[in-house]
């Protein structure tokens, strides 16, 4: 196989996917048959309550935890076996860095470099100049959100091909927030970088985000483009008299006190909404990406 072929088919593995995972804890299902394939070069935001799973589902996909079912590939390689390569391709920012806090910044940094081909010192260098974080400073001694802020920037110091960040904002004020989003949407744009980041926090998702994927109760809802979400999903209310011909099949459920039904549901592969939608004293109302959240998530 030539070059060009062997970029070609490099180019169209997914860098990171699922294939039915499975997990609990304590004979609690925290994944429940998990499928996800992230499109090389996109931005997706996992979204889900708290506790709905996201951290568990990124540690299952990087390799740093056994699922009790299904499997991981990233770069098309098992996740539990990566090779070196593969590593070096990867980027992943946990909620909590803990990692090395008895360093300083410069020492951690310094350190964690030398395991990476493409390491920007120099984008190094001035990040912490902008951010005005001293690169002496133990770790340890920084707040939480300095330090949030010193594990992003290794992160894409890095240069990665695959950049994963679990809540990633956590810990950031709104002004750092919102330049964390700018560099994840400029990487992704220059370097054709494929972010897989997890939040709650919906603004921050459609900030940057091409793709969106609803994690609820340990299952992948759904997956589809940030713009799609508001012409495919829609809340289909019914009134009481009519609860029984609401469709088998929704994202949500509610019924009312009045005794009427409230679906989240989404038109068909020819654009259609579910039939009783079309039932006089039907309605069904377009949804914004935050309402569609709460729609699920409740």
């Amino acid at each position: 196989m030539n070059a060009v072929l062997q970029e070609t088919a490099k180019a169209s593995v997914s860098p990171l996917s699922a294939q039915g995972l499975m997990h609990g804890f304590d004979g609690t299902k925290v994944l429940d048959g998990v499928n996800l394939a992230l499109t090389p070069g996109s931005v997706l935001g996992l979204i889900g309550r708290n506790g709905a799973g996201k951290s568990t589902l990124i540690r299952a996909l990087l390799g740093l935890l056994e699922p009790q079912g299904g499997r991981a590939l990233v770069f098309d390689e098992p996740a539990l076996k990566l090779s070196d390569d593969a590593k070096a391709r990867i980027a992943y920012v946990p909620q909590q860095p803990e990692a090395l806090a008895w360093l300083t910044v410069q020492q951690m940094l310094d350190f964690v470099g030398r395991f990476y081909p493409h390491w920007d010192a120099e984008f190094i260098r001035l990040t912490l100049e902008r951010w005005k974080i001293q690169p002496k400073r133990l770790l340890a001694k920084l707040s939480p959100g300095e330090r949030q802020r010193v594990d992003l920037l290794r992160a894409l110091a890095s240069q990665p091909e695959l950049l994963v960040l679990d809540e990633p904002a956590a810990a950031l004020d709104p002004v750092a927030r919102r330049e964390l989003l700018r560099e994840i949407a400029l990487r992704a744009g220059e370097a054709g970088t494929t972010v897989l980041f997890s939040t709650h926090i919906v603004s921050d998702l459609e900030r940057v985000a091409s793709e969106v994927a609803f994690l609820h109760e340990g299952k992948l809802l759904l997956h589809c483009d940030v713009d799609d979400t508001k012409e495919r999903y829609g809340r289909l209310w019914l009134p009481a008299k009519m609860s029984a011909a609401a469709p088998a099949q929704s994202l949500s459920r509610r019924r009312n006190e009045d005794g009427s039904l409230s679906l989240v549901v989404q038109r068909d592969a020819h654009g259609q909404w579910p039939e009783a939608a079309t039932l006089t004293g039907a309605r069904v109302d377009a949804l914004g990406l935050e309402d569609l959240f709460v729609e699920i998530a409740e």
